[in-house]
């Protein structure tokens, strides 16, 4: 097909057409902005103090080592002036600079980074400055570990944000696209940036996955099932037998209240439910309620007693079983660990092991999210809560977020408002972002009393009349850790459940904390370590363990089978007593708040 003769008049009217329709969408963008209410300060980022002890630190050492700043100073001058001639040069002959070793970074791989001096220059400098800042901090020596971690979290932050690749004036693919398309690409961003503040009420939250690609229970969240009992706190699922035969004690899984049930039910090629119910397990699935402000008295305790033990009592009158296998989820198996020391207080035997993903039971390291824990964001919180009952799902995500801001944040923010591209459809992603709102006295509970005073580890946590001790659990575990984790650090893991009396299995997966649990041994994607020598320190197991290919549920399978009981015959969702009430996925898992 000829290739259309340029046209420079219809170009420019094109263009002209769509500067119109820029300055139409701004109006629209300034009238949504208007809807937005103003939020509290302290959730927006660290207080005062933690910059006034920062800029104290960085003069005590001006002060008390003059001659290692002025080093660090001459060694970025010294740099940006060598930077400066080259670029210089590279200018007058036209091309990049040479021995250009900034690496492969993701945010440049647009080769007029490297062969145009303009883009060379500004990415060169952008990433010597990084360093500069990076190097000041590490060398702060008069402030705690705690206060020196939340200075270099939030100064990468600011870093990450000013990477040229962020504006357009400075990024040469989106500046490429807008030429290429007459602006098409940026009335087209901008109509992408509107969408996302229209839809949340004046705040910015990019959309990372095309909201109409997928249907909860019609393309994601499909294995078959029932909803046989619920409550005020879930809908208790039991999926449909896949073998003639399944083992004797019931499995049920405690999935977070973060976010929702079906990231072990994406697709059928890697869905964890399916594949245990293919194994022969009965398995059954809590699928909590997204609360509102009507829950702001609901706690720990609830969850407990009108979650975990109410959900495992209607799973053995369902069965007839006086067992069964649970497991956990990240912040449901700390809920998990701290249910079976309460149950062991009681003498209650119910659950016959235990597994855990990604958990914690110790927050002595919590991992990257320990930036958050502190009395500034804490209070923000408090306040928060106090004033609408709950937390907002848009603060759990946004602070997520930021802890993968190149990935989560700014990257899907260039291809959306920069590029103009629509939102993949990716189902990860789009389980992502349906998150879930928390109830206002478990946020508070969780928080203050697990994370920062660490009382379900130190044996002071006081619930339903009992001070739990993790030492009281008999129950056999098996944990699996992620290797890569930035919510739950895997040693942080492996040090709480290490705490428990009985019979312990460690596994760490490798990767972080979806994709490591969301591993099918179909992909053979990432691999796991396993050391059955007795766990002592983390870094002593790592150091003893084994590496095996591929995913670790086939390893689980069988550690799970031979606490399963013998084979009977299959059992079909629910009985006399639990009729079925409406099929998996259930409505609890779809149903918007009053907010």
């Amino acid at each position: 097909m000829p290739s259309e003769e340029v046209n420079p008049e219809r170009n420019i009217e094109a263009l002209n057409e769509n500067l119109a329709k820029i300055e139409k969408l701004t109006q629209r963008l300034v009238g949504a902005l208007t809807h937005h209410e103003p939020t509290n300060q302290a959730l927006e980022g660290p207080g005062q103090e933690l910059y006034m002890k920062a800029a104290t630190a960085y003069m005590a050492e001006m002060m008390h080592n003059p001659a290692k700043i002025m080093e660090q100073q001459v060694s970025y001058w010294g740099k940006t002036l060598q930077h400066w001639v080259e670029a210089q040069e590279s200018l007058v002959a036209g091309k990049g600079a040479p021995n250009d070793d900034t690496g492969k970074d993701r945010r440049f791989k647009n080769p007029m980074w490297e062969t145009n001096p303009y883009f060379n220059y500004i990415k060169r400098q952008y990433l010597m400055s990084s360093e500069a800042i990076e190097n000041a901090i590490e060398g702060l020596e008069d402030i705690n570990d705690n206060d020196k971690a939340r200075v270099r979290f939030f100064s990468r932050q600011i870093i990450d944000m000013m990477a040229p690749s962020n504006f357009l004036g400075t990024n040469p693919d989106a500046l490429e696209r807008a030429v290429a398309t007459d602006g098409q690409s940026l009335v087209d961003g901008l109509e992408n940036l509107v969408r996302d503040i229209e839809g949340h009420d004046g705040a910015l939250a990019v959309t990372l996955s095309d909201p109409d690609a997928f249907e909860v229970g019609g393309n994601i969240a499909t294995s078959e099932g029932s909803v046989v009992f619920q409550n005020r706190m879930f809908q208790l699922i039991q999926y449909t037998p896949k073998t003639e035969k399944v083992h004797k004690t019931p499995l049920i899984i405690f999935p977070p209240w973060i976010n929702k049930f079906y990231i072990l039910d994406l697709k059928p090629q890697n869905s964890l439910i399916s594949w245990a119910v293919e194994q022969g397990f009965t398995v059954f699935v809590v699928s909590w309620v997204n609360p509102d402000a009507t829950y702001v008295d609901v706690g720990i305790d609830t969850y407990m007693q009108e979650g975990f033990l109410t959900a495992i009592d209607e799973v053995k009158k369902i069965t007839g079983e006086k067992q069964v296998n649970a497991v956990g989820y990240c912040i449901a198996g700390t809920t998990l660990s701290a249910t079976l020391a309460y149950m062991a207080k009681k003498g209650d035997k119910s659950v016959r092991s235990a597994t855990f993903f990604t958990a914690l039971a110790d927050f002595t390291d919590p991992g990257e999210t320990g930036v958050f824990l502190d009395e500034d964001f804490l209070q923000g919180i408090d306040e928060e809560v106090a004033k609408k009952g709950y937390l907002h799902s848009f603060f759990m995500q946004r602070t997520f977020s930021y802890l993968r801001a190149n990935d989560l944040v700014y990257g899907p923010a260039i291809r959306s408002y920069m590029m103009g591209e629509a939102p993949p459809a990716f189902d990860l992603l789009y389980w992502n972002g349906d998150s879930t709102n928390l109830a206002g006295r478990l946020t508070l509970e969780y928080l203050h009393q697990f994370c920062v005073n660490n009382e379900l580890s130190e044996g002071t946590f006081e619930v339903m009349g009992e001070t739990l001790n993790l030492k009281d659990i008999k129950t056999p575990i098996c944990a699996i850790a992620c290797e890569t984790d930035h919510i739950a650090k895997w040693q942080g893991s492996f040090l709480g459940l290490n705490k428990f009396s009985g019979d312990k299995t460690f596994i760490l997966s490798e990767s972080g904390h979806i994709a490591g649990i969301v591993n099918p041994p179909s992909k053979n994607k990432y691999g796991h370590y396993t050391n059955d020598k007795k766990m002592v320190t983390p870094a002593g197991w790592k150091d003893g363990a084994e590496f095996h290919e591929g995913s670790w549920w086939p390893r689980w399978s069988k550690w799970l089978a031979g606490r399963s009981g013998a084979k009977i015959e299959a059992r079909e969702p629910g009985d006399s007593s639990h009729p079925v009430i409406e099929a998996a996925p259930g409505s609890y898992v779809v149903a918007k708040p009053n907010i």
